[in-house]
């Protein structure tokens, strides 16, 4: 089942992967450098694109006096906000549109974007001896990924699920899904212009009908199929005005629904009486028997809970406790026997488990995969078999084991790169998806009982891989840590000091940053520039300790971490700061934003995507109550004194010489408010000391966080976005 965390999609979209995984480099002649024509915006325009200063708020908070001076920018319904955005709007687009070439870098751009993604399939048993396989796929010119099954491994791709469809602009997006495991039907989400509030639907795979159920506030969702196709178990928010103005957003909780019933009338299994923030996801046994709740509570510690759905008199409806109240993480693998638990308690790198469902109790627990020098990022129980994912140096590798977690030796790989893997839970194939710096995805199927392994599916089929060279580097950071990045750029780059280069980051949340097919940085390589990736802590490419050395109190070590990457960037003769470009979005926005404050003089140009900006009113907005565990509650005076420390917002000083900065945002973002790119980007206008470098801000229409944005935003957005880098950076 496409199931992703719920924990990480409550940040992350498409920015959170460290590269938009959505394209690559076809072979359309380069388009030529847009020269220094666009318009140079002066003083007496930035002032009549600034809101008043009545807007302005101090206050004291813990003690300190905090200025606010573009508090009124937070209220995004108001007319003279939308005013400010529309004149900012526009004079973003004046100096956008100025680049000569800005057409021909469009049309490369499409190119790239529509080599495609495709995704390893869920497999489904739909009568006994045969099976049925759907995946996500998106190439060409969809607007959006299809969901597709075949009704035999070899089979065709039949359409079961056209997103493309689903709007006249292609706003509307499949957010999540879950066939039933004998594969007649899916539960899907489906939501609008970017906003992820999904509604679950129900789709009959053979007449490619929807049934008439519609369950509003799947946000999200689990689900979890009882057998029969009957009933299902997932989860949902609350209906608006059934709590407080804003907690709509929190308060997920697990429902049954028995099919073609009323909604309103579904029976509530599990979430009452918990903290708002909670957020369960659903595994059930095959059988039916068991039912497993996996509550996460921010990115470093989840709880799991199980309830025999058979049981009888006083233990009916009981939940019983299998890993809770421990500050580490647990993920259940549900089977018919037991189930098995991925989890770094006691092993900051991760290690597997078998649990007895009647003696779940952690005394009872028995070892089958332990420990290693390598991170075990993920775990799939296919049938006999157990297939691991480990990260080695921040990039993918595979392991057999038999039930008993003896190894059965590696899967190889076609190269240094990124996989997942899936299969069926009582079969002898897996499927695993494959993509790199210079490979688009294709998927492979592995005989487990022979061990032969076929391509199954790929994108990108015409696709001429670009000659280009990945360097795995390091740099030391302030405290002494060794950081890696891997460093993408053409054959027989100079190392003269001058050659335009961009460093993306991230580091947070536990998200992993390894190799991805990325059209930013090809397109970047093909026009002689350099891209590179930075493996931050905060992220988990190397484990439980690398993810906490970047949270909470310990925050500064990203900032520092990246910014010694760009000094050794710089050291090494690859760029020099009037060459070198800043990118990330989502966390990763937060992240260039703060470095453009803190060491403006390193960098010529930046993208903040989707950012935070303000961390002493992050908690207010949206949904961000639910990253407290990452970055701490303001409301704290300890916690407070660290997110004051390094907000970037609040760190903005007159009269300095910034990067030329582009903040985007959308106006249906869920996840992290506009108000920061407003407030940021207004803040930096009145401060910038560099007629040369602009600010601007450019806000989305019709579109959310990333996740399910259609192509044809994609494209306009990422020319807009290397344009400005382009242009800034002197990409010739």
């Amino acid at each position: 089942m496409r199931f992703i965390r719920p924990t990480s999609m409550l940040l992350l979209g498409m920015y959170g992967t460290g590269a938009l995984v959505l394209g690559a480099c076809g072979g359309e002649p380069a388009p030529a450098h847009p020269e220094a024509i666009a318009p140079k915006t002066d003083a007496s325009t930035e002032r009549n694109t600034r809101l008043p200063k009545p807007g302005s708020v101090t206050e004291t908070l813990h003690g300190v006096t905090v200025e606010d001076p573009f508090r009124a920018l937070e209220n995004g319904d108001s007319p003279e906000v939308k005013a400010w955005t529309d004149q900012q709007n526009a004079k973003t687009r004046q100096y956008l549109d100025a680049f000569p070439s800005r057409d021909a870098l469009k049309r490369e751009i499409a190119e790239l974007i529509h080599v495609g993604s495709v995704d390893a399939p869920y497999v489904a048993a739909a009568i006994p001896g045969e099976r049925r396989y759907f995946h996500m796929k998106r190439e060409g010119e969809q607007n959006q990924p299809t969901l597709y099954v075949r009704d035999k491994v070899g089979g065709p791709d039949r359409v079961l699920i056209d997103a493309s469809a689903l709007s006249a602009d292609g706003t509307n997006a499949i957010d999540w899904w879950y066939p039933t495991r004998d594969g007649k039907f899916v539960a899907w989400g489906m939501s609008e212009n970017g906003s992820e509030e999904s509604t679950l639907i129900i789709r009959d795979v053979k007449t490619g009908k929807d049934l008439p159920d519609r369950i509003p506030y799947t946000r999200y969702s689990s689900v979890a199929w009882v057998p029969g196709n009957k009933a299902f178990y997932y989860t949902r928010h609350p209906e608006p005005g059934s709590v407080p103005p804003g907690d709509e957003k929190y308060y997920s909780k697990v429902f049954k629904h028995v099919v073609g019933t009323d909604p309103k009338t579904d029976v509530l299994i599990f979430g009452a009486g918990r903290d708002k923030t909670d957020t369960p996801s659903l595994s059930i046994s095959p059988n039916g028997r068991w039912l497993v709740v996996t509550v996460h509570q921010g990115w470093a510690k989840s709880e799991v809970y199980l309830q025999d759905l058979e049981a009888k008199g006083k233990n009916a409806g009981k939940w019983v406790e299998v890993a809770v109240k421990t500050e580490a993480l647990f993920d259940a693998i549900v089977r018919d026997d037991r189930m098995y638990i991925h989890t770094n308690d006691g092993a900051p790198r991760y290690r597997l488990f078998a649990v007895d469902y009647k003696t779940p109790d952690r005394t009872h627990w028995k070892e089958l995969i332990v420990e290693a020098p390598d991170v075990l990022d993920g775990v799939a129980v296919i049938g006999k078999h157990i297939v691991a994912t480990y990260l080695h140096n921040a990039s993918t590798r595979l392991e057999r084991f038999d039930i008993s977690g003896k190894s059965k030796g590696a899967i190889p790989l076609p190269g240094i790169g990124t996989a997942q893997v899936s299969g069926p839970y009582d079969g002898d194939e897996a499927f695993f998806n494959f993509y790199s710096y210079a490979t688009p995805t294709q998927v492979s199927r592995v005989d487990l009982k022979t061990n032969k392994i076929e391509l199954w599916d790929r994108v990108g089929e015409k696709f001429a891989s670009e000659k280009i060279n990945v360097t795995l580097m390091h740099a030391t950071s302030k405290d002494g840590t060794k950081v890696p990045m891997f460093v993408v750029a053409g054959e027989n780059v100079p190392k003269n000091g001058e050659t335009p280069t961009v460093l993306w980051g991230y580091g947070g949340f536990n998200i992993n940053m390894t190799p991805a097919f990325s059209a930013r940085a090809l397109l970047t390589v093909r026009h002689g520039g350099v891209w590179v990736f930075t493996v931050l802590r905060g992220g988990g490419e190397f484990g439980e300790d690398w993810h906490k050395a970047g949270m909470l109190a310990n925050k500064q070590n990203v900032f520092d971490d990246f910014i010694a990457c760009a000094e050794e960037l710089v050291a090494q003769k690859i760029t020099n700061p009037a060459h070198l470009g800043i990118a990330g979005g989502s966390n990763g926005g937060l992240l260039t934003a703060t470095v453009a404050t803190q060491r403006p003089e390193l960098y010529r140009a930046g993208l903040s995507l989707v950012p935070l900006t303000d961390m002493v009113r992050y908690t207010h907005y949206r949904i961000a109550q639910a990253w407290i565990p990452e970055y701490g509650d303001p409301a704290n005076a300890d916690q407070f004194k660290v997110l004051y420390g390094y907000s970037p917002y609040h760190h903005v000083k007159d009269g300095t010489r910034y990067p030329a900065m582009l903040f985007t945002t959308a106006e249906s973002d869920a996840r992290v408010d506009p108000m920061h790119a407003r407030k940021m980007a207004a803040r930096m206008q009145e401060a910038q000391a560099a007629s040369d470098r602009p600010i601007l801000v450019r806000v989305e229409s019709k579109a959310g966080h990333g996740a399910g944005k259609p192509t044809t935003k994609v494209v306009e957005e990422l020319t807009d976005e290397m344009g400005f880098l382009f242009h800034e950076l002197g990409v010739k």
